[in-house]
């Protein structure tokens, strides 16, 4: 997990020094999350909360890399048991390119890899049962209100199971695997 901080941080660094403009900033917001695939669960509210670097590449484009701690999982409901809540902590790490339509529109999209810090089930650490990393690709808009001040909303699409020792016979069971499923509403302002 170091080397690949590091080899984030150094990827940063590069793009900084070669970068028109650079701009950091803070964002924070709410989850809606839950589980895609064949699985039966409903939506979990949480939150997210981290920086960004915003680096412009031409006038329009930007690559964004951040850094956030995000609530994730789902609630579910096992016939016999009672309702219960599995939440999921990870530290995400997407890497975007944000394409400005007008001054105040834009859309940005890019992939995304995230490290589970912790997992609980209705208080229980069942973290052993889960992925250590998780995969996904973003896709979302903003709107900016000032130069500073920004809102944004984003859908997460998991593209890796987040079970652990998940086996899969074939295609079909690894696209009905449970996958992360993150829709997130944020207020950002850049320094």
């Amino acid at each position: 997990m170091r080397k690949i901080i590091l080899s984030a941080i150094a990827v940063m660094a590069f793009g900084f020094t070669n970068a028109q403009e650079t701009r950091f900033g803070v964002k924070g917001g709410l989850n809606l999350t839950n589980f895609s695939g064949d699985v039966d669960t409903e939506s979990l509210v949480g939150f997210q909360v981290g920086g960004f670097a915003e680096i412009k590449i031409i006038e329009r484009l930007a690559i964004q890399p951040e850094l956030l701690f995000s609530t994730q999982g789902a609630k579910y409901n096992y016939i016999g048991s009672n309702d219960g809540d599995l939440k999921l902590n990870y530290i995400n790490v997407p890497v975007l390119a944000k394409f400005y339509i007008t001054k105040q529109f834009t859309v940005e999209a890019g992939p995304q890899i995230g490290f589970l810090v912790s997992a609980k089930d209705e208080g229980d650490d069942v973290k052993d049962f889960y992925k250590s990393t998780d995969f996904g690709f973003n896709f979302g808009a903003g709107y900016n209100f000032t130069d500073n001040l920004s809102l944004g909303l984003r859908y997460t699409v998991g593209l890796s199971g987040v079970v652990d020792g998940g086996d899969y016979d074939d295609i079909d069971d690894y696209y009905d695997s449970a996958k992360n499923s993150v829709l997130a509403l944020a207020l950002a302002y850049k320094f």
